[in-house]
């Protein structure tokens, strides 16, 4: 009976710990959230000092991976997890190195915010970046989304919005490049604005990767590198 008794307070332990780690990954994706939409508005707005805020920030991104790291180490070596604990232990420790690389990626656009608020601002007050922003941020948040709720139908939403990104992006390019060759005078803030652009794509393919992490969570199926069709059947698991 007293081994009874134990093995449900080890499991209990076990199982608020794993919470807190889910907890801890949920409260660095609202902060990372907070630094891409923090960093679009600075841009489009040209606010330095907001854009100065984001890239001060980005040490507390660092932190939380090193520390949710540490702990995912932590319950591995003391709890050798099996089956669905140990798969969320593996997504956890791929989620949080994929959201320290989107706040990296939101560092670089408010470094570009700081640059494009030297130079005169265009009429359309970079309103594409801001278009672009606003998809990369919702499949971030949709990627989030689908890890607190482990919802592989939300996941799949998110590899398909991934296209919108890339389509909005290449936009930005093929408009860039045209005022480029029309204005030379325009060559330095149109880099600024393709690498700014460039920061928020991979935001969009980073927040992808969290959505494949979700399918492996919840099938057990590694579905990075493969085509959408394909992860949709294996997701839904159809033959």
């Amino acid at each position: 009976m007293d081994n009874i008794k134990t093995n449900t307070h080890i499991s209990q332990q076990f199982n608020a710990e794993l919470e807190d780690i889910r907890s801890r990954v949920l409260a660095m994706g609202g902060l990372v959230e907070k630094q891409v939409y923090d960093a679009v508005t600075s841009l489009v707005e040209g606010d330095v000092k907001l854009a100065e805020t984001v890239i001060v920030n980005d040490y507390q991104v660092n932190a939380f991976e090193v520390a949710i790291d540490e702990e995912c180490t932590q319950t591995l070596v003391r709890r050798q997890p099996a089956a669905s604990d140990l798969r969320l232990i593996i997504a956890v420790i791929k989620t949080i190195t994929d959201l320290e690389r989107i706040g990296d990626q939101a560092e670089k656009v408010a470094r570009m915010a700081i640059h494009l608020a030297e130079t005169e601002r265009p009429r359309n007050q970079y309103m594409e970046i801001m278009s672009l922003g606003k998809c990369a941020h919702e499949q971030l948040h949709k990627a989030l989304d689908a890890f607190a709720r482990t919802d592989v139908e939300q996941a799949l939403a998110v590899a398909q919005d991934d296209a919108n990104v890339d389509q909005e992006y290449e936009g930005i390019i093929r408009q860039r490049i045209t005022f480029m060759m029309e204005d030379p005078r325009l060559i330095s803030t149109s880099l600024n604005v393709i690498w700014a652009a460039r920061a928020l794509e991979r935001i969009g393919d980073h927040a992808r990767n969290l959505s494949e992490y979700v399918i492996y969570l919840v099938r057990g199926k590694d579905v990075r590198h493969i085509s959408l069709e394909q992860m949709e059947i294996e997701a839904r698991g159809e033959q």
